[in-house]
């Protein structure tokens, strides 16, 4: 490097080519801050773009891609020198011409997933192709170590890919990922370790036992039926006793109605089950009549439209003698009272007591049983407040009689 000393003296004896050589430099300096602004615009405009409007994880995906992309491609550099002998200006232009097929491919594959919803063959390709120049470039390796990087890189990049692909086909697609029958919860939940559903922990326990309870009488009953010796049935009948007494004790079975109407359901099934050869039910897509909502009374307001002008004891009710009923039947017309009990209620009615015994063909005070413990329940409750608010009705398990003009006449 000159020196100061130089420098001066060069410039002393040649002062023309010293003014040619700062011109040169200024307009090289120009020249560079120029290109050196023009290439920050061009990567501004670019990154603002194709970077900025894409997620990060897309960006780093492309990046990580791209880097696992030209390992690959130093390994065919390798490849094409050592093995297919190539060198030189054709070295240059044929070591990579794998990688570019797999670019290509991956291109195609992402529009075809625009336009058709679907890579096609192409996506296909891009994991063959990967495959194809993971394995040649590893073959040049000159150790394990090095193998194994060489054939990790392709398919790294590939899963980054295909990664990318699966995020944007939910986006288009608005469909999710698949969904494996063996994960973890599933094997707890068929270990018994884990529960299904967010139950507590005393309704389980609850649930079970009640089921023995079920599943016992259902034994000893078969075992009667069928004649079995005396001493089975004894066995089946302390077995059914046993079961029976661990649920009234720790389920509250003597004192809770949905309990024990649970444990009749079960019964009744279970009781029923040949029952279900001769079943008959109803296609989705067919319209039940019941489900047809019942036009209002022109003659009434809106909100007393199903309100008759009649006490219980002005109407026939089907079966006015105490019924006796085995626990199947029972089960089967409670559970028969509460269907026509919520969907009377979906449709904003309270049915009367009547109502139900007519509907159902129970006695009165069974029915009045059933509508006691029901109408306590937030939605039935909320209805008959409001036709107290607006109506001045109170709830008598009747209602007030409604005279012909539609005028409610209320006793208090």
């Amino acid at each position: 490097m000159p020196t100061f000393e130089e420098i001066a003296a060069f410039i002393n004896e040649k002062p023309l080519a010293t003014a040619v050589i700062a011109l040169l430099s200024l307009a090289g300096l120009a020249l560079a801050f120029l290109i050196i602004r023009i290439a920050w615009k061009a990567f501004a405009w670019s990154f603002a773009r194709y970077v900025a409007p894409r997620p990060i994880e897309d960006v780093l995906t492309i990046a990580a891609a791209s880097i696992a992309t030209g390992v690959s491609a130093q390994g065919m550099w390798r490849f094409s020198e050592d093995v297919l002998g190539l060198d030189g200006p054709l070295r240059l232009l044929l070591f990579a011409f794998i990688e570019i097929a797999i670019i290509t491919s991956a291109v195609r594959a992402r529009r075809n997933m625009r336009e058709n919803f679907s890579a096609g063959i192409d996506g296909i390709a891009v994991w063959a192709l990967t495959c194809l120049t993971a394995v040649l470039s590893s073959m040049d390796a000159r150790s394990l170590p090095e193998a194994v990087f060489r054939l990790a890189a392709p398919l790294v990049a590939a899963w980054l890919w295909e990664r990318g692909m699966a995020i944007e086909r939910h986006r288009i697609r608005g469909t999710g990922r698949i969904n494996w029958r063996l994960t973890p919860e599933r094997i707890l939940v068929r270990l018994g370790l884990a529960e299904v559903s967010d139950r507590t922990a005393s309704d389980v326990d609850a649930h079970r036992r009640l089921t023995r309870v079920a599943l016992a009488a259902k034994r000893a009953k078969a075992l009667r039926e069928a004649g079995a010796p005396e001493r089975k049935m004894r066995a089946a009948l302390a077995k059914l006793d046993k079961a029976m007494d661990q649920a009234v004790e720790h389920t509250g079975l003597a004192v809770d109605p949905a309990r024990q109407e649970a444990l009749l359901a079960q019964i009744a099934a279970l009781y029923n089950t040949s029952a279900l050869i001769d079943a008959d039910p109803r296609v989705p897509w067919e319209h039940d009549a019941e489900q047809h909502p019942v036009p209002a009374r022109p003659a009434l307001p809106p909100a007393l439209a199903e309100l008759v002008n009649d006490e219980d004891e002005d109407v026939e009710v089907l079966d006015t003698t105490p019924q006796v009923v085995s626990t199947a039947e029972r089960a089967a017309l409670m559970r028969a009272a509460r269907e026509y009990w919520d969907r009377q209620i979906a449709k904003g009615i309270v049915p009367r007591t009547v109502d139900i015994a007519q509907e159902i063909g129970i006695s009165l005070a069974t029915a009045r049983e059933y509508r006691a413990l029901w109408k306590l329940e937030p939605q039935a409750h909320a209805l008959i407040e409001a036709l107290y608010q607006q109506h001045g009705i109170v709830d008598t398990g009747a209602f007030p009689v409604i005279g012909a003009d539609g005028r409610v006449l209320t006793k208090h």
